[in-house]
């Protein structure tokens, strides 16, 4: 197999399975084609009835064909009915060599690897988690996971890289034409962004509802002049289980003193000030970083100009508290965030197009001034891994780890130098997910760790009492705690490739040995 070394030292094939690769060259090295790709025609004539009786007549109705692509958007995360069902259905109706492009899987969807199993899904370009990551990684399925960013999804959307032929839309409220947001009804889950460019891009759009609506459905998140077909079904989902285990603040004193480490970097370099503006994450540590933030905030009497990103209760305290100009919101991570978000001018939905997409004029994240992320692994060349464990199984999806990381004037990544007998910061990432050069820097619970490029960060931070350390020393105290590292044990299948958000391949993952 032929491979190219790219920028941050993997080789890569330069085909695999039919598909040419790019490797990474850095950032902003491959820059997008001139237009954008089209979506498609169609009419829906006076009379003519969108409302159709159920799934099957739906699916029929799409004329979807073996070896087609279909979508689903993660909103609902943990809680989703919609992926599963529709597969299932699929599965019912004898298709077979499906891909599925799902903005998220989650554990919920563990019933995919029956469907892998027998066929029906060929190949997933989208993350996979928990138990369908694990089958992937044991080479159960026949074709190959591509995993992206949020904004590198869409850009594979718009380009025509990603054309999906069927996009099912779970929609909490919508009308018989379908107008639909996911602000209302019994599985209400707030912003419903991520779907918005499989609906402009995609052959065909089913909403599944279980909250039909008068005509008009307002506001209007996805519009009816881009969806062919509603479906109303009993329930599309629990949101109660968009909160989960990595939707908790943290609380233990490790974490909390992560947390507190990356606001007193924030306030060191200069980053924090009136009018800043921020994104965290919803994991543990990140939670607990946004309420220091806004306790720091209120202190001060500063207001952030916006804070943006997956949205929880503490952000909207924040707001509550004066400390915030405006949300900006991408994902509503728990009811609070919804409830704000119906009822608050100055809280507004966003589209990842709009929040992320490297190929658009000017997405959010480039005006970003902090962002706190996590990791699975780090290396001391400041490489990140959140995609596979260290034995490189399939972990998690990357989400908008990469874009953030990109665009902000300070991105840290949030990390202990070991957990348990696991070495975090080593001489080498498992997988490459975000690379060194958009990463600036390692917090941990002992001090912080600075990328040598940033030397303007280096220049503030001499004087203050922040504990900075060369990345090696972190590595040492690890390795002195755990042991050098065992290699992961692969096959040499390929079963994966992470994407860059611009399209080019940072690695590859290979079969796990069974």
């Amino acid at each position: 197999m032929k491979t190219v070394r790219n920028a941050v030292g993997r080789d890569i094939p330069v085909e695999l399975e039919g598909r040419k690769l790019k490797p990474y060259k850095g950032l902003f090295r491959n820059p997008p084609p001139k237009r954008k790709a089209g979506g498609y025609f169609g009419y829906v004539k006076p009379g003519d009835k969108k409302l159709l009786a159920s799934l099957e007549d739906a699916i029929h109705s799409c004329k979807l064909k073996n070896g087609m692509t279909v979508s689903f958007h993660h909103h609902l995360r943990n809680g989703d009915y919609v992926t599963n069902l529709v597969m299932n259905t699929i599965a019912d109706l004898g298709f077979k060599n499906i891909t599925v492009a799902p903005s998220a899987l989650f554990p919920v969807h563990e019933p995919l690897v029956d469907l892998i199993d027998q066929g029906v899904i060929h190949s997933i370009e989208g993350s996979a988690n928990g138990p369908v990551g694990d089958a992937i990684s044991h080479g159960r399925m026949k074709g190959l996971s591509i995993l992206r960013s949020h904004g590198g999804r869409v850009r594979a959307i718009e380009s025509g890289e990603l054309k999906i032929d069927i996009a099912f839309v779970a929609a909490p409220s919508a009308d018989d034409q379908g107008n639909s947001n996911g602000m209302f009804g019994k599985s209400a889950c707030g912003s419903l962004g991520y779907a918005v460019a499989d609906s402009i891009h995609a052959r065909k759009v089913v909403i599944i509802t279980d909250n039909l609506v008068p005509y008009p459905c307002t506001p209007i998140s996805i519009s009816a002049d881009y969806v062919d077909h509603v479906v109303e079904i009993p329930c599309i989902g629990d949101n109660q289980k968009i909160v989960s285990g990595t939707t908790m603040i943290a609380t233990d004193p490790q974490k909390l003193s992560i947390a507190q480490n990356a606001l007193d970097l924030m306030v060191h370099t200069g980053i924090f000030r009136n009018g800043m503006s921020f994104q965290a994450g919803a994991g543990g540590i990140s939670l607990a970083t946004t309420k220091f933030l806004g306790e720091l905030l209120k202190e001060k009497k500063y207001v952030a100009c916006f804070i943006d990103g997956g949205v929880t209760e503490h952000v909207v305290d924040i707001y509550k508290n004066g400390n915030c100009a405006k949300i900006l919101n991408g994902q509503s991570f728990d009811v609070k965030s919804i409830e704000d978000l119906i009822s608050n001018p100055d809280h507004v939905e966003i589209t990842p197009n709009y929040y992320a997409n490297p190929w658009n004029k000017g997405s959010l994240v480039n005006i970003l001034d902090a962002v706190v992320l996590g990791a699975t692994e780090a290396d001391i060349d400041f490489n990140i891994n959140v995609n596979t464990h260290s034995d490189g199984r399939l972990l998690h999806g990357i989400g908008g780890h990469q874009d953030t990381a990109v665009g902000a004037k300070l991105s840290m990544m949030m990390m202990p130098i070991y957990r348990k007998k696991n070495a975090i910061i080593r001489d080498r990432v498992t997988t490459v997910t975000t690379p060194y050069q958009a990463v600036d820097a390692i917090v941990t619970d002992i001090g912080v760790a600075i990328n040598p490029e940033r030397k303007d960060l280096l220049k503030a931070l001499k004087g203050s009492p922040m504990k900075v350390y060369d990345i090696k020393e972190f590595r040492d105290m690890a390795y002195a705690q755990t042991g050098t590292p065992a290699e992961p044990e692969y096959k040499d299948r390929i079963v994966s490739i992470v994407q860059f958000r611009d399209g080019t391949v940072l690695d590859t993952i290979r079969q796990v040995k069974d």
